[in-house]
């Protein structure tokens, strides 16, 4: 068995999860480049270029061995199945609600020349399946929250994943301890919008749970000695959210919110739920709490309608915020969003070229905000890989560091320079 994941935290989580499924089954896992009887690939669909790499990997799959069995499941199988299923190479097309019984179709497969697609309509998933990464790295990236109720202009998630549900407190704590004894340091909270922690199919709230009551509930184990938030909404951090994190002992000074645009104009045709008045009040309420807490911004480039004018009022929004980093999405247009009827189109040129920008920016903003903490000693929780003689860590506040290779600094948290 041979793996490769596209996309975000989340689908590194449950990949991990389907791989722990294989090897339960008495399944080698082999690298991706490695020769394999079958080869996985766990798809994302945000960007065009998602959809581009599949296609690539599959290629590169059957190269390597042209008689492999090609599985491709995640986002992009669910939404586009009978598109992968003619790609050549592939034999099993698996949707978003079989994802986790990936074995028994394997099992059960028999090549017959055609790709078999082993899907659902999205409104009938309804469940929530728990997944977490280990022993891929030193931190683990454990699934909480799944699909979304929001319908923002540009994203397919909802369509890919279905509605906002997650799992109870107690099944996290469970993971937790399960983790922790597996020597696990740092957990990363993951989910498609883990802010709308406690909902059930619909949209109702199944139970009387919150993300807050989460953090709490994480906060008062004593098993786990780094936690971080991967990404939240802005109108779903609430002041009681950033005041915890500011007092914990165990949630690090780290928040990662996506804007998608510093436009008011383009947010309204965006759908977001939020103006950019109330970001600005949630990175004032952080950093007045936590001056030295870290910052990442989620950002979109070319969405339709963004005139030069537009973008210089994102740049400007994001020059003059106190932020640490950017993640910059170049816009694909994407089929079934309302987005894809716009008109305005930026051209592709312009789209690379302020993808460009925002990223000079981005580099900019992370070496202001590292150059803040040079001298300080932070905690760093080593990684166990050796690169020309040096390992990397991350501090509490995201900020890497690279030192001398020590072995018996792996896996630890230890106090140091930065």
């Amino acid at each position: 068995m041979a793996y490769h994941t596209l996309g975000c935290k989340l689908n590194f989580s449950e990949t991990s999860t389907i791989a722990r499924l294989f090897d339960e089954n008495n399944f080698e896992k082999k690298e991706f480049t490695e020769q394999a009887d079958i080869y996985v690939i766990n798809t994302c669909s945000v960007t065009e270029n998602a959809d581009k790499e599949c296609k690539q990997l599959i290629k590169r799959a059957k190269r390597i061995n042209p008689d492999a069995t090609v599985v491709v499941t995640g986002c992009y199988a669910q939404l586009k199945s009978e598109q992968i299923a003619l790609i050549e190479g592939v034999d099993l097309v698996i949707g978003a609600g079989e994802k986790f019984n990936l074995v028994k179709h394997v099992l059960e497969y028999k090549k017959n020349g055609e790709a078999k697609i082993c899907s659902c309509d999205i409104e009938d998933i309804q469940g929530f399946h728990t997944s977490h990464s280990i022993n891929d790295r030193t931190r683990t990236f454990l699934k909480v929250q799944d699909g979304c109720d929001y319908n923002c202009s540009f994203c397919t998630i909802p369509l890919a994943r279905g509605h906002s549900r997650s799992d109870t407190i107690q099944g996290v704590l469970d993971n937790v301890k399960e983790l922790a004894q597996n020597n696990i340091r740092e957990i990363v909270l993951t989910g498609v919008n883990i802010g709308d922690f406690g909902k059930g199919y619909n949209g109702a709230r199944i139970r009387d749970e919150s993300f807050f009551d989460l953090v709490k509930a994480l906060e008062q184990q004593a098993l786990i000695p780094r936690f971080r938030i991967s990404s939240i909404e802005p109108n779903l951090l609430t002041d009681d959210i950033i005041t915890l994190v500011a007092q914990s002992k165990h949630f690090m000074p780290h928040f990662h919110i996506p804007l998608q645009s510093g436009s008011n104009t383009l947010l309204s045709s965006m759908r977001r739920r939020y103006r950019r008045e109330l970001y600005t009040e949630r990175v004032h309420k952080i950093k007045s709490l936590m001056p030295h807490c870290c910052i990442g911004v989620d950002v979109i480039v070319g969405y339709p309608g963004e005139s030069d004018e537009l973008f210089q009022e994102t740049f400007d929004f994001l020059h003059q915020l106190d932020i640490s980093y950017l993640h910059v999405f170049t816009y694909s247009e994407r089929d079934h969003t309302l987005a894809i009827e716009l008109k305005d189109v930026v051209p592709q040129a312009v789209r690379k070229q302020r993808n460009t920008v925002l990223r000079n920016l981005s580099e900019k903003k992370m070496n202001h905000f590292t150059r803040l903490h040079l001298g300080q000693v932070r905690p760093v929780l080593f990684e166990h890989t050796e690169k020309n003689g040096l390992m990397e860590g991350y501090s509490d506040n995201y900020i890497k560091v690279s030192k001398p290779y020590d072995a018996t600094k792996v896996n630890e948290i230890c106090m140091e320079v930065i």
